[in-house]
């Protein structure tokens, strides 16, 4: 196995082998996932897939309570898919569109923190599912964090980081580095979620950078728009960033698919709705590969070269499926022209 586009040298192989924690295995915690796999949809289930995903590539997420979130059968699923890919050299190991999207959200969090030039700020995290940047990123010590998801997915997920605090040594290191968590059960495709926000703690008018990573694509378009234009709105009353991503439709037309909401110029949509300064990147741009996107075979590699209009790879006539990964800003001090 080479080292294009897998994110790891040869001679260093992540996957020789599955190890699971111990934590895993106790009762407390094969119940609740026995829980998540017989009770929840396939979008509340997306939760565990994509902390399984951060698990297995957490020598570049740096993300220790994602195994612990994800659950037993996400991991050994997700390992299934990572040693195949191995074992047929492939130019993508899955998961790594999921490592470079994190990071890059990672990163951006933290240009956006620093640009505000105030001690503090708010960081919404829309669609939160298994998300642990609260736990993860010392750059949020200053900072009130919110995350908003089902009741289901917030109770299951404090369930399971309480289970590990008290029942693995190996978590006890695990604090909260963020100035403070809150967790706003809420449905998004419901009108009530920026009240029910409001009413934990949340301040429009305080600095605050929300976070839509991997939740757009999984809602009605009206609920996609709306979502986006009531955080245009709070723009209008503070400074404001977006940080967010977008699938095209080639993404969502696959058979079976979940997804619904799809923008193939999410650049030319938000100004539309409010939004200023935004700025676009796909996965194996310069500031969206992170060195794991090396291999010009790679599939997303191949499309950064084709227009945003090609809907069908001219090649091998596949669907040119992209993630787009979008910042975007609004501020009560931007003057219109």
């Amino acid at each position: 196995m080479t080292d294009q586009g897998n994110g790891h040298p040869a001679d260093q192989p992540m996957w020789a082998e599955l190890k699971l924690p111990e934590l895993l295995f106790t009762e407390r915690v094969r119940r609740l996932h026995a829980e998540i796999e017989t009770e929840w949809d396939p979008v509340r289930q997306s939760a565990c897939q994509t902390a399984a995903g951060r698990a297995l590539w957490k020598h570049v997420t740096k993300d220790p309570l994602a195994e612990v979130l994800a659950g037993e059968a996400y991991l050994r699923s997700f390992y299934e898919k990572i040693r195949k890919d191995c074992i047929n050299k492939a130019s993508e190991v899955s998961g790594v569109i999921l490592a470079v999207r994190t990071l890059w959200f990672d990163t951006k969090l933290e240009a956006a923190l620093n640009s505000f030039n105030t001690e503090e700020a708010q960081i919404v995290l829309l669609g939160a599912g298994m998300d642990t940047r609260a736990y993860r990123l010392t750059c949020l010590r200053n900072s009130n964090v919110f995350e908003v998801d089902f009741p289901e997915v917030l109770q299951k997920k404090a369930n399971l980081l309480q289970a590990a605090k008290e029942d693995a040594d190996e978590y006890q290191n695990q604090l909260m580095t963020a100035k403070s968590l809150t967790r706003v059960a809420a449905d998004l495709r419901e009108n009530n979620w920026p009240e029910k926000l409001q009413k934990s703690g949340f301040i429009p008018e305080k600095n605050t950078i929300w976070i839509l990573e991997g939740i757009l694509y999984y809602q009605l378009d009206s609920d996609a728009v709306s979502i986006l234009k009531k955080i245009a709105e709070y723009s209008t009353l503070t400074q404001t960033v977006l940080l967010a991503d977008f699938m095209n439709k080639s993404s969502t037309m696959l058979s079976s698919s979940i997804f619904h909401f799809y923008s193939d110029w999410p650049d030319q949509l938000l100004p539309s709705i409010g939004f200023s300064d935004v700025r676009l990147s796909q996965v194996g741009d310069p500031d969206a590969n992170f060195g794991l996107m090396h291999d010009p075979s790679n599939l997303f590699n191949k499309l950064r070269s084709l227009p945003r209009s090609v809907q069908t790879h001219p090649d091998d006539g596949t669907p040119c499926c992209r993630l787009y990964l979008v910042q975007a800003s609004g501020s009560p001090y931007i003057i219109a022209p």
